[in-house]
């Protein structure tokens, strides 16, 4: 639940840094004095105070040096525009060069620049900002070598939009606390030469927000995006049974195409490698899929499946894809209603699955809601023969079981920290107090497992302090998973 506090003045930051800090890219800065009140909110004001006795390409590193240099040849000298506020707290930055090294790589800033900061200025502190984007930017006159200055007015902001969700921000943290390497400096070199090419090239621009979104710059993710981006995933069903179609009074043709370009979307959103050489239209396979499994796909749009349905798959497939391969790949059969009975029959006979249009659209909104969910193997052993919508929801409801033990095992390592009062958590402590609450048996190992699972850097709904063995590792909570 989001909240709202007052903020009534803005911390005057280089306007290099500010950019850095609302992009993700890290989330520290070095204020020009002491902050007295560590927690205290204020707006982030871009202002030209760099350290003037150094050049622009000695302040920051060599792959953040052009969108610096755009920064600064886009400064206004009338006003600044507002678009962030920040919360901190600091700590005091060590003035040995095996410490600035270190430092440098985990920010924007060469070591050069940070010695120099800590000649003028021997006790200055790093400030660990948590920035949230504001709803509306603010424009300001210009100052220069300030601290701080006040807001036209005080205003009321919400927390509702973070630059970096809690998991992320918590991790980049951490790592900058014990001042640990960048895990992926390629990566970052990469992303910085994509930049320039991003705002002409919308490949490059993917890529770049790509490599953000794994290099823990950004939260924005598809489960992030707006309802309208969502939106295609309300229409799987209906275009299945062409509710849609006979309301906009489309042509049986168009009904089938409408379906089959959406059954498409909705197998390549799971995870499936669908192959472009096969793209339906008369005499055409609907669909194939190469990986992870190949897998034959026919789609029907309508009130029921057709009789000879099966057979139609059978002899499209074995006319594009050849007997061998059809008979040895997965094949199914996506539309609406219940199918016939001669078809049924012989989707038993010759081994095809069959799903409504609504069974996929509800493994599309598993997938909307817990991305990495669907584990496209394993869900190919619910793949009988005949009608398998019941076998379908019985994967689903299985993996929503396997979140929830998940969700209750990390609300555990929350509510057992906060009761004793620890900062982490043996697996036998958290066992011991799992078997008190809960009739589910879950050995001490299986548990240790899940524990590892959900400290992973590509979950990292906890945190783990490694030990010895499995009994020494230490566990402690980072973020919720919500169930609803």
């Amino acid at each position: 639940m989001s909240e709202s506090v007052l903020i009534y003045n803005a911390l005057c930051l280089p306007a290099p840094d500010v950019k850095a800090l609302i992009q993700g890219r890290m989330i520290a800065a070095i204020p020009r004095k002491l902050i007295n009140n560590p927690g205290q909110p204020f707006a982030l004001y871009p202002g030209d105070v760099l350290i003037k006795s150094l050049a622009l390409e000695h302040h920051y590193r060599s792959n953040y040096l052009p969108i610096a240099q755009q920064v600064i040849n886009n400064l206004d000298s009338d006003k600044v525009i507002i678009k962030a506020w920040a919360k901190c707290e600091l700590r005091p930055i060590s003035s040995e060069l095996e410490s600035l090294k270190p430092l440098s790589q985990l920010t924007i800033w060469t070591t050069e620049a940070l010695q120099e900061t800590l000649r003028q200025r021997p006790y200055t502190s790093l400030a660990y900002l948590r920035v949230y984007l504001l709803s509306q930017p603010i424009e300001m006159p210009v100052y220069t070598q300030r601290h701080f200055v006040a807001l036209p007015q005080q205003l009321m902001v919400s927390d509702a939009k973070p630059v970096l969700s809690d998991r992320i921000f918590n991790i980049r943290k951490h790592q900058l606390q014990n001042l640990q390497p960048p895990l992926h400096p390629q990566l970052e070199e990469l992303q910085s030469a994509l930049v320039s090419l991003a705002t002409t090239n919308s490949a490059a621009k993917q890529l770049e927000q790509d490599i953000n979104v794994f290099l823990g710059w950004t939260s924005e993710q598809f489960l992030n995006q707006t309802d309208s981006d969502l939106a295609w995933i309300n229409d799987i069903a209906k275009l299945g049974d062409r509710s849609i179609e006979l309301e906009e009074k489309k042509s049986n043709y168009q009904a089938g195409t409408d379906f089959e370009i959406i059954v498409r979307r909705s197998l390549e959103f799971l995870g499936f490698k669908i192959e472009e050489a096969y793209k339906g239209g008369a005499g055409g396979l609907d669909l194939f899929c190469s990986q992870p499994y190949p897998l034959v796909c026919e789609c029907k749009a309508g009130k029921l499946i057709p009789s000879r349905t099966v057979e139609e798959l059978l002899k499209l497939g074995g006319m594009h894809l050849g007997k061998s391969q059809l008979l040895s790949s997965a094949k199914l059969i996506i539309g609406p209603g219940k199918p016939s009975s001669d078809t049924l029959k012989a989707s038993k006979e010759w081994e095809v699955s069959i799903i409504n249009a609504m069974t996929l659209q509800k493994l599309v909104e598993l997938k909307v809601k817990y991305p990495g969910s669907i584990n496209l193997v394993e869900l190919k052993q619910y793949l009988e023969t005949g009608q398998i919508d019941n076998k379908i929801d019985e994967y689903i409801n299985q993996v929503e079981k396997q979140i929830a033990l998940r969700s209750q095992l990390i609300e555990l390592v929350k509510n057992y920290l906060e009761k004793t009062g620890f900062e982490r958590a043996s697996v036998d402590s958290l066992h011991g107090a799992f078997s008190a609450i809960s009739s589910s048996k879950l050995h001490p190992q299986e548990m240790h497992e899940i524990l590892i699972e959900l400290s992973s850097p590509l979950t990292g709904y906890l945190g783990r302090i490694k030990g010895k063995d499995w009994r020494s590792d230490r566990f402690y909570f980072l973020r919720d998973l919500p169930t609803n």
